[in-house]
């Protein structure tokens, strides 16, 4: 066996198979397996509230994904993720109340309902491109909530409560509720990501970065940019309405407040602070906004209670909203690859220790 499976030192893939793999050395592989068996544990050593966060981390995982796959390896600027994700959502809603179905099939009817709709808003994409695109997906954003207010069978936006997840015809509330969920979540944060990666080794995944870079070029190599970008649409909004499903049944109602516009901010923003394009930037954006939101929260708690500040002068309450827009233009001056960027060189250094780079 040659050395390179255990320790890389170089590129030594000489070809197409060997361009394919996942894993380039087994240490690679060793380290995901020591990664999954820690998240395994993960929720017998965390306490109740942090749980809760870090299954909410997940589920925003799951619509990062989608979003890179539109904006981080299409390039089109998406404003409306949190509308597929409520269309996942209300999918599901329906076809657990209105058809019956158990959670194990309405959250992928969810993701399908996700896809057709991202199709069908993924036309305007044909002929729209930049800042252009980026107002049609907020158009949808602002159609889809004045739509949902005002359709009597989605209760004008009110909560649509959802039956109890059982697992083996057991209620998951009858135990810890986020331990339950979490165990749930972890297989389908762990399913959609593989899905993702193995998409986006396939031609046509390459097809989404060849139309990102140069349309007209990968026109001229036989690619369908329009074709492309309707499947990355497509692709993107299917994630989406996955993780609307799966955010649903967490909260136990759908709500429309959970799908508005500041949601698709947000998660763009978990986009650009984890890395766009980027696999383990799906996980750190999401995991960095989530914290420095808690942070901010207890901070501003904090600050209220002390009275710092000369009444009348609400600092504590614009301190989230000011942490929030600072992350973000600070990542974009000075580290536009995002926290992706920070995990390469770290596994850089520990490849090359104890030597310099």
């Amino acid at each position: 066996m040659p050395a390179s499976r255990f320790t890389q030192t170089g590129n030594y893939r000489v070809g197409y198979r060997q361009d394919q793999t996942i894993f380039a050395t087994y240490a690679e592989q060793l380290s995901l397996i020591a990664g999954l068996l820690l998240l395994l544990t993960l929720p017998f050593i965390l306490p109740n509230p942090l749980l809760r966060d870090v299954n909410m981390i997940m589920i925003y995982s799951v619509a990062v994904l989608g979003l890179n796959v539109t904006t981080g390896y299409t390039g089109l600027i998406n404003i409306g993720q949190a509308a597929f994700m409520g269309v996942g959502a209300y999918a599901t809603a329906l076809a657990s109340t209105k058809l019956g179905l158990p959670f194990y099939l309405a959250i992928p009817l969810g993701g399908v309902a996700g896809a057709v709709v991202g199709g069908f808003i993924g036309l305007p994409s044909l002929r729209l491109k930049y800042l252009y695109l980026a107002v049609a997906t907020l158009a949808f954003q602002i159609v889809f909530e004045w739509t949902v207010g005002h359709l009597p069978i989605l209760a004008q936006g009110g909560a649509i409560a959802l039956e109890p997840v059982q697992v083996f015809g057991v209620q998951a509330s009858f135990f810890n509720h986020n331990r339950v969920w979490y165990y749930l979540i972890l297989p389908v944060v762990v399913l959609m990501a593989l899905l993702w990666r193995n998409i986006l080794r396939t031609k046509h995944g390459r097809s989404l970065i060849a139309v990102r870079d140069n349309d007209r070029a990968a026109a001229a190599m036989g690619i369908h940019p329009g074709l492309a970008k309707l499947m990355a649409f497509m692709i993107g909004s299917f994630f989406a309405g996955i993780a609307g499903g799966l955010f649903a049944y967490f909260q136990k109602a759908v709500v429309i407040e959970d799908y508005m516009l500041h949601t698709s901010v947000q998660l763009l923003a978990m986009t650009i602070v984890g890395g766009l394009g980027s696999l383990p930037g799906t996980f750190l954006g999401p995991l960095f906004i989530v914290a420095l939101d808690r942070v901010m929260g207890g901070l501003s708690s904090w600050i209220g209670e002390q009275q710092i500040f000369p009444q009348g002068i609400d600092a504590a309450t614009a301190l989230r909203p000011i942490a929030f827009g600072l992350s973000i233009m600070l990542f974009l001056m000075f580290e536009p690859r995002g926290l992706a960027n920070w995990w390469r060189l770290s596994r850089m250094y520990f490849k090359k220790w104890p030597y310099k780079f």
